[in-house]
């Protein structure tokens, strides 16, 4: 990690929970695109006042609904078996991220990897509109829209790309899939979600660019991924990585007078107390 990528003032609360929070799963999804100076990737600039990353530039994605489990979802590409392996999760839990990343990419950015079969995808999401706003208000789930609609989950579109794990300091901790989706044709993002005040492509160089020069706050797994997709350079580049996927659990650490993230590998990591200022017999395992 960087020197100059902090957390923000207060974002760990003073004291941490005990025992720790546990975290809920949850999916997001880096869509990308090759635009006229090279690859995009959408990214949205959460509400201030959101409890958890409010202000922050993040990708679309959200918790698990428990109906995205539902087994009835018409289903194209890499069985729930295959992302189970690549997760390391059981195969109902692998069917409930698919579904995640599918469903909270479509309500926040409009971009939905589904299509009538198993060689074609939607090419304008216009006529879901409404379907869209019921997903949002949980009136529907991912299950009985696309049943209406005759669509399937095109699973092939997304690539497996990375776990990350809320510190174990923070009261809101979210047990996070990364996905990569190139955008399908015709379709557009517009962002058109009460969780974001903006929202848009960028090269990841400009967005990386943007978080040096304070105009854009970026958490550790974002920074990450954002410097991750600028090494491919390309959306064929990237959609072919081959990625091993390790469960990344951050510690927080105090330097100073301001908050940092460490990861596995990192200097001071394996002697990071789990809990601020904590002795090392106060310290509590991580989940």
């Amino acid at each position: 990690m960087p020197r100059e990528l902090v957390l923000p003032e207060g974002f760990v609360p003073a004291e941490v929970p005990d025992p720790p929070v546990e975290p809920r799963d949850s999916a997001t999804v880096m869509l990308v695109r090759d635009g006229a100076a090279g690859m995009e990737v959408f990214l949205l600039r959460r509400v201030a006042g959101m409890a958890f990353a409010g202000g922050m530039t993040a990708f679309p994605g959200g918790s698990v609904d428990p109906r995205d489990a539902d087994a009835s979802v018409a289903w194209h590409g890499p069985e729930p078996r295959w992302w189970a392996d690549r997760f390391g999760v059981e195969e109902g839990l692998a069917r409930a991220l698919v579904c995640a990343a599918v469903r909270e990419t479509f309500e926040e950015s409009g971009v939905l990897l589904a299509g009538p079969d198993a060689t074609s995808v939607v090419s304008d999401t216009a006529p879901f509109a409404a379907a869209r706003r019921g997903l949002v208000d949980r009136e529907l789930s991912l299950a009985a829209f696309l049943a209406e609609a005759g669509l399937v989950v095109r699973a092939d579109l997304l690539r497996p790309w990375a776990n990350w794990v809320t510190p174990i300091e923070e009261r809101r901790r979210f047990d996070t899939r990364f996905f990569l989706a190139a955008v399908p044709s015709g379709q557009h993002a517009d962002g058109a979600t009460s969780e974001a005040t903006d929202a848009g492509w960028y090269r990841p160089t400009d967005a990386l660019d943007d978080w040096k020069h304070g105009r854009r706050g970026l958490l550790p797994p974002t920074w990450t991924t954002l410097a991750e997709l600028e090494e491919c350079g390309s959306v064929d580049a990237a959609m072919a990585s081959e990625r091993t996927i390790t469960k990344l659990v951050p510690r927080v650490v105090r330097d100073g007078g301001v908050l940092r993230i460490v990861i596995d590998g990192d200097a001071g990591y394996a002697d990071a107390a789990n809990q601020l200022d904590a002795t090392p017999d106060d310290r509590v395992q991580l989940r």
